[in-house]
């Protein structure tokens, strides 16, 4: 922010204090519509007032998309796994899932692996402690959470004590900054792209001042940015891929999505 945008925010910020009628959220979206404050930051503000609003079971990979190991599947098994997703981190259990025994770190392995060629560790010697939350925990204490016990994953628990999810420190993270990709993750598409005249592919986090400009539309929302956020407050889900939506003479099509946003969208006329 500029001399001039700074003081405005902060002018609006001593009203705040004064005036009890108007909310943080509003005073951030009436600052970000003035110009007092960058749209980027605005967005992560609000971000983080809403967190509270939000559960663990809202965000967390459900208990059948969970990625573990049987204590008795051995390390080879284990091995295969984080090579196969990728994941620096996999929950262990006995029996069924309701049962997590602990964690094993990918450098944990590496550690007891090389310093003794030919022994091969045993599990339950460097899994460590798993961190156990109720999947109704808001994803503000979940945050503090995380920050106190020093973990970056957590098992989500049901009202009976069951396993019903797995939820990591960057699936909180990504509720205030948006996608964290890595070298793991496929890569995303341009934000617009021809396929064909009148066709054009989408990447979910193209924002709808960009779309409107590119495409001819007038798409508008005060709670949100992007053409993902954007059908997804229309829906009042995350849309699943092959969910249609028409507007402004334009058909949008769900092409890539997963369970917390939409990756990526076709356009084309209504007609076709």
């Amino acid at each position: 922010m500029d001399d001039d945008s700074d003081g405005r925010f902060w002018n609006a910020l001593t009203k705040f204090f004064r005036q009890k009628s108007i909310s943080l959220e509003e005073l951030i979206q009436e600052a970000r519509a003035e110009g007092s404050i960058i749209p980027e930051d605005a967005s992560m503000l609000l971000n983080i007032l809403r967190l509270e609003s939000k559960q663990v079971s809202d965000i967390m990979v459900p208990r059948p998309d969970i990625v573990c190991a049987e204590i008795d599947d051995g390390l080879d098994a284990v091995c295969a796994l984080i090579k196969t997703h990728g994941h620096s981190r996999i929950p262990v259990y006995e029996g069924n899932r309701d049962n997590i025994l602990g964690v094993l770190y990918a450098k944990d392995i590496l550690s007891n692996m090389l310093p003794v060629c030919g022994e091969t560790p045993d599990l339950r010697a460097i899994m460590r402690e798993a961190l156990f939350v109720p999947e109704t925990l808001d994803l503000k204490k979940m945050l503090l959470e995380f920050r106190s016990q020093k973990k970056h994953m957590a098992v989500a628990l049901d009202e009976y004590g069951g396993t019903s999810g797995l939820l990591t420190l960057e699936d909180v993270l990504e509720e205030i900054v948006g996608e964290i990709e890595d070298e793991h993750d496929p890569s995303k598409p341009e934000e617009i792209r021809e396929l064909r005249p009148g066709v054009h592919q989408v990447s979910g986090r193209a924002m709808l001042e960009d779309i409107n400009t590119a495409l001819g539309l007038s798409l508008e929302s005060e709670q949100v940015e992007t053409i993902g956020g954007f059908l997804t407050e229309l829906a009042g889900r995350v849309p699943r891929q092959g969910d249609a939506f028409t507007l402004d003479g334009r058909r949008f099509t769900v092409r890539e999505a997963d369970r917390r946003q939409i990756r990526s969208i076709v356009i084309e006329p209504a007609e076709a």
